[in-house]
């Protein structure tokens, strides 16, 4: 995280029931400037989905209202639906690089009536923070085993690594 704030704001998303904040977060992150052909290509939004017992626990996927606030500027839609995490994951928190790239091996697929909308797209994928990119890899692995052509990266934070100063 850059600060103390994005990191106060995306813990009150995640742990303390404050899913309005990623309007806010969203607004944000619309304004950042892309490179003219990623803004000609891009056709969705694709959150990181959660495992189903923690989006009951959470109440929402913050990726996906991430996700959504973003596409309300953009003018184009979040496809929810095409990916689907196979099973939950220990939370990465406290997990190494090598740890949490065993952690989220595999677990992720593509919905199969999705298949032919995602063959040959340029989409964006979402999630809240980037720490070793091990989570956004592996659904990048699942999207592009079924043709994606092209993939973003769009996350509000970026945790620190031993290397920050």
């Amino acid at each position: 995280m850059p600060d103390a704030t994005s990191s106060a704001i995306l813990a009150a998303l995640k742990y303390q029931g404050w899913p309005a904040v990623a309007g806010g977060i969203g607004d944000r992150l619309a304004r950042l400037r892309w490179p003219d052909d990623v803004e000609a290509e891009r056709v969705a939004l694709v959150p990181v989905p959660l495992a189903p017992v923690r989006e009951r626990a959470r109440g929402f996927n913050q990726a996906e209202r991430i996700a959504q606030a973003v596409a309300g500027h953009w003018g184009i839609p979040v496809w929810s639906d095409v990916l689907v995490r196979t099973r939950a994951t220990p939370s990465q928190t406290r997990l190494t690089p090598g740890e949490r790239m065993a952690n989220v091996h595999g677990a992720f697929v593509t919905n199969a009536p999705c298949a032919d909308r995602l063959r040959g797209r340029h989409l964006v994928l979402v999630d809240d923070v980037l720490t070793t990119g091990a989570t956004l890899n592996a659904c990048a692995n699942a999207l592009f085993a079924v043709g994606t052509r092209t993939l973003s990266y769009l996350t509000f934070g970026r945790a620190r690594t031993a290397t920050d100063r």
